[in-house]
């Protein structure tokens, strides 16, 4: 699997782009903001299948996401109770959308003979395509898995697809998010499919690299969503309307939100499908920052966000371990645990649900 297919961008995403300084002045629904992890397999070190998935529920961690198919993966959790994000590979998408007979094979090899014993939430049909050369491919992909999931009798599946905030055009302030003039003609159908079926739009969000790429301008605090509890709100916060902003991941899930409503589509959730700081490789990686960040992720988001207060946000860390094989620097840095299965640093997956 390709680095980029696990969400981690190494370029500034446009919106932060275009809020300059003024940004650092200034689902489905979760089970009470349920957390879960990305499980990336980009490595040739990791532990087990069976043994990470007794991590995933020694930890209480909710949910796990998968980048693509692995039998051995989904064997172990049969009987797990956690909740799975089942992605396809980018480079499947031409196949689904075209092929109704590779939809059903897909679905047949990889969902039915699992399902029951598995707690499928949703199959993304895609990560991070849109915009791109398989953009076009994404919606018809999306409604053919939805057919073979039908025809193959498995219910209360979701299909949808994974996003990065490239699709993103304009979002500050947040109310003025706006899909981009290259994403929308892909977007405004996707959007207004996922809300016919009730399913949730999955989106990558990344204040990490905000921050790293933009030269000092966005504040750290704002970034590790540590401004309001830091004494510097007034520096790090950014006024829009009614409401104040005092963490880059509320801003960029609600200019999301932002574009889905300016694209036509009233009341669609999202689930950020990845977000996470890496522990070392780059510019504010350490290990006291992402440990800061991903707390404060978890216990943030069950209060939902300014745009939609209460409202838990069902997240998903990025990711479970430390992957040797990824591109040498910030990306390698990632994990929650070492593949020794020690702690890279501590995260308290409990204090979500409190």
């Amino acid at each position: 699997m390709m680095a980029a297919a696990a969400g981690v961008k190494k370029t500034a995403a446009p919106w932060v782009l275009a809020c300059g300084f003024l940004l650092c002045l200034a689902g489905f629904l979760g089970a009470e903001g349920a957390i879960g992890v990305n499980y990336g397999m980009v490595a040739n070190n990791l532990p087990a299948p069976e043994q990470v998935i007794s991590m995933y529920v020694a930890k209480n961690i909710s949910y796990v996401r998968l980048f693509h198919p692995d039998t051995s993966v989904l064997t172990a959790l049969r009987g797990s109770g956690i909740g799975v994000v089942l992605g396809t590979l980018n480079e499947d998408l031409q196949r689904l959308a075209s092929d109704q007979s590779f939809a059903a094979s897909w679905v047949a090899t990889n969902v039915q003979p699992f399902a029951g014993a598995v707690q499928f939430r949703y199959i993304n049909a895609g990560n991070e395509v849109i915009p791109g050369e398989s953009a076009a491919h994404v919606l018809p992909a999306m409604q053919n898995l939805e057919s073979a999931l039908r025809s193959a009798g498995v219910s209360g599946v979701a299909v949808t697809t994974a996003v990065a905030t490239a699709v993103l055009g304009a979002s500050y302030p947040p109310s003025q998010g706006a899909f981009s003039e290259a994403a929308a003609p892909v977007m405004a159908p996707i959007v207004s499919y996922l809300s016919s079926k009730n399913a949730p739009l999955l989106v990558n969000v990344y204040p990490y690299f905000a921050y790293s790429n933009s030269g000092g301008q966005v504040a750290l605090g704002y970034a590790l969503l540590s401004a309001a509890g830091s004494g510097a709100a007034s520096s790090s916060s950014v006024a829009d309307g009614g409401v104040v902003y005092t963490n880059m991941f509320d801003a960029i899930v609600d200019a999301t939100h932002a574009a889905v409503e300016k694209a036509g589509v009233q009341g669609l959730e999202l689930v950020v499908s990845e977000t996470g700081w890496p522990s070392g490789g780059g510019e504010g990686a350490s290990v006291e920052n992402a440990a800061a960040y991903n707390n404060n992720v978890v216990r943030h988001v069950g209060g939902g966000t300014p745009r939609r207060p209460g409202k838990p946000v069902e997240t998903y860390l990025f990711a479970m371990f430390n992957e040797n094989q990824k591109t040498e620097g910030v990306e390698q840095h990632f994990g929650l645990f070492q593949p020794d299965m020690s702690e890279v640093y501590h995260v308290d997956f409990t204090a979500g649900s409190s």
